[in-house]
C-alpha cells in the first residue's frame, strides 16, 4: 500500500506488527494498517486475504502495581 524504503512488513510476515496506521477510525473501533490489515480495538484483526485473527488481549483482571 505504501511505497517507501524500507517497505513495511507484509501481513503474512513474522514482523507484521511493524506496519503503521494509515487511516484511524477510533469512533468506530478500527484502524487500517499500511499492509492492508484492519485492526480492531479489541485486538482482533482482519487480514487482507480475508483471514481473521481472534482478539489476543490479556484475559483476567488488570494487574495493579503496588
Amino acid at each position: 500500500m505504501l511505497t517507501h524504503q524500507p517497505p513495511c512488513p507484509t501481513s503474512d510476515s513474522a514482523g507484521r506488527q511493524g506496519a503503521v496506521i494509515v487511516s484511524a477510525h477510533p469512533e468506530q473501533g478500527w484502524s487500517l494498517l499500511s499492509d492492508g490489515t484492519i485492526v480492531f480495538d479489541d485486538t482482533g484483526e482482519l487480514l487482507p486475504d480475508g483471514r481473521v485473527v481472534d482478539p489476543h488481549r490479556a484475559v483476567g483482571p488488570p494487574v495493579v502495581a503496588a
